[in-house]
């Protein structure tokens, strides 16, 4: 009833604008979980990276071909040694507030990624020592190592630019009226309900800003958002089911655009931080006994009707970075038994599952707990909600948890800020020294091969230790009306709204 409610209330909202903004164009798109806070140094959730893409913009972005294309920057060049980076800023631009983006407010920014406390960004960006403003619109930034994934990493969040003014008046609160120097400006947000963004006047790129506000609705039941779309309440709705694919191609008056994830869909375990020790903790064979447990193709077929790829890495097998070595195994509940025997545990084992509350997620976990009891596993479902699910992962509260990752264009992007010892979302607190170099390696070499082969010796770490098993990799689902014109999606699944018309 809740989530029928949020729809009603979004409805009524768009009804009782006053006359002077209903004739504007209000392009309304529909959220399947609300975000986590909107200060891009402090954020961390898929659904926030969506929001962003309306009123933040990165010093860099990316095309449909993955290539790194620039946005708030014109350019960059990277010293011979690799360890100096000049980035030239495009000129005019200005923030929300009407203060001017120049190389001290980039300075700022970017120092702001990594020394605020709490900062998500400050992993990404660890290998840059200090930022120097050479003129009014170009920055360096000195590193203390060569950082091959620095600029995709400006790409995202960590390439967003925010008003220092702003940001010093707000402090910690700046989340609440966030000013960055996108298409959009914050107006208004109501937790769980809506956030509302209008047309920036001023805006770089405004003459291919079409649209003059955008509403965002947190819709967590997915058949509720494919409702409000057919029906008109919503224009654009994420993560449509797969096995509403077909009524949605069948609906002439909507369209679906989609792409194969950059990032993977698996089950985190808690190895580093399990209050309880139990056995997932103890021994990497009862994880790898779980993961036999699994038929990944069975679950693809099953819950999104084959639709999606199933895979056992941080990348999915169509990337340059996948490790053919390491093929995808088929189910072996003779050997999960086996296993289990020998690492001395006996069935049932009880696991604590948390599980992100969604029609999809939960599918998969109730397969999950399906297969697995065949192995000698009780996998006891706690359906969470999403925001609450990570404080609970963060303070180990929890055996296994079901969490996704978005995916970045660069394997370091999936894979470094889990898997490296004490990074802030290694929420499994597994830590091998072996892993640690590889994961450290691969950001020094710049050459593909070489950085290939680190990634080798470093997949075959993680898949024999397993601290998270990568289950599959999902296809982007994106469904709108027909009215909406210039839309396409790009494989990091955010929803770019510059370009966009609406009939």
């Amino acid at each position: 009833m809740k989530i029928f409610r949020l729809a009603v209330t979004a409805a009524a909202l768009l009804l009782s604008l006053p006359a002077t903004v209903q004739a504007q164009t209000t392009l309304r798109i529909g959220l399947a979980e609300d975000p986590d806070i909107l200060d891009p140094t402090m954020a961390r959730t898929y659904v926030g990276r969506i929001v962003f893409a309306s009123f933040c913009d990165k010093l860099f972005d990316i095309d449909e071909k993955l290539n790194i294309v620039p946005q708030l920057a014109l350019s960059h060049e990277t010293s011979a040694d690799g360890k100096e980076v000049t980035i030239k800023l495009r000129p005019g631009v200005k923030f929300h507030d009407g203060e001017p983006l120049d190389a001290e407010a980039a300075k700022y920014s970017i120092e702001r990624h990594l020394t605020m406390q709490g900062s998500f960004r400050k992993p990404e960006l660890a290998s840059v020592d200090r930022v120097e403003m050479v003129d009014p619109l170009t920055i360096k930034l000195k590193l203390k190592a060569p950082f091959s994934p620095l600029i995709a990493q400006l790409t995202d969040r960590a390439g967003m630019m925010v008003s220092p003014k702003a940001a010093k008046e707000a402090g910690d609160k700046f989340g609440l009226r966030p000013v960055c120097a996108g298409p959009y400006k914050f107006v208004e947000r109501v937790q769980q309900d809506r956030m509302v963004f209008e047309k920036f006047a001023d805006y770089w790129n405004k003459d291919n800003v079409f649209i003059d506000r955008i509403v965002f609705l947190p819709i967590v039941d997915a058949t509720v958002r494919l409702a409000n779309l057919k029906s008109g309440g919503l224009d654009l709705i994420e993560r449509v089911l797969a096995t509403d694919i077909k009524d949605v191609r069948t609906d002439s008056r909507l369209k679906l655009s989609t792409a194969i994830e950059l990032g993977y869909q698996g089950i985190t375990l808690n190895i580093g931080k399990d209050k309880a020790k139990g056995p997932l903790s103890q021994s990497a064979k009862v994880r790898q006994a779980l993961d036999l447990s699994l038929d990944r193709e069975a679950i693809n077929q099953v819950v999104f009707n084959g639709e999606f790829k199933p895979g056992n890495q941080w990348v999915n097998p169509d990337h340059p970075y996948y490790q053919k070595a390491f093929p995808l195994r088929g189910r072996d509940v003779a050997k999960a038994k086996a296993l289990l025997k020998e690492a001395g545990v006996a069935p049932p084992v009880s696991v604590d599952l948390m599980v992100p509350k969604g029609a999809e997620t939960e599918a998969v976990a109730q397969v999950v707990q399906s297969m697995a009891a065949e192995s000698g596993f009780d996998m006891k479902i706690r359906v969470t909600e999403f925001a609450t699910s990570l404080k609970q992962a963060e303070a180990g509260e929890y055996q296994a948890f079901m969490l996704a990752w978005s995916g970045r264009i660069d394997p370091d992007g999936n894979s470094y800020v889990f898997q490296k010892s004490d990074a802030p979302q290694n929420y499994s607190g597994w830590s091998n020294k072996e892993a640690d170099k590889a994961l450290d390696d691969g950001r020094l070499a710049t050459d593909q091969a070489q950085r290939k082969a680190i990634y080798e010796k470093l997949a075959k770490i993680v898949l024999e230790e397993k601290p998270l098993l990568y289950i599959y990799h999902r296809r982007i689902l994106i469904a709108h009306t027909t009215k909406l014109e210039g839309y396409k999606q790009m494989p990091d699944g955010l929803v770019r709204v510059v370009g966009l018309k609406l009939k």
